[in-house]
């Protein structure tokens, strides 16, 4: 019984082998002395940093990115379905159906609240969500 259970343990300790010798080697090989001034300086492909690192993003960048990750995640799902889809018979093929529809109305969704269109700040010509604002030197 306990022989099952042998290529788990093989593979648990593989794994914690796998972490900690690096993990050992950095704390035997690294320097633990002059660890101020330059060296907590960020390092950015050579460049000097600029500013600070607190710098304020629009939201639009992250909105995408997560809209992106959601979708690419669920379309991940259909290729498994894709290679099995002629074993698995109607029953498969009217689930993904749906499973696809989901995909298309929370698409729809995103798209027409305005989350996937690029817009400036200048809130003047504003479209979707800043359409109503006004800018600082603008009156009601």
């Amino acid at each position: 019984m306990y022989q099952d259970f042998l290529p788990i343990i093989i593979f648990t300790v593989l794994a914690a082998v796998l972490i900690g010798v690096p993990l050992g080697l950095q704390h035997l090989l690294s320097p633990r002395h002059n660890k101020g001034g330059d060296k907590l300086i960020s390092y950015e492909c050579g460049e000097l940093p600029e500013g600070s690192a607190w710098v304020k993003f629009n939201i639009r960048f992250y909105v995408v990115a997560l809209i992106f990750l959601i979708f690419d995640v669920e379309i991940v799902f259909l290729f498994p379905w894709a290679v099995v889809f002629q074993d698995l018979g109607l029953l498969a093929f009217i689930e993904a159906f749906i499973f696809v529809l989901i995909l298309v109305v929370g698409f729809v969704y995103v798209w027409a609240k305005g989350d996937l269109d690029w817009v400036k700040m200048n809130v003047r010509y504003g479209k979707g969500r800043y359409a109503n604002l006004k800018t600082e030197g603008e009156s009601s």
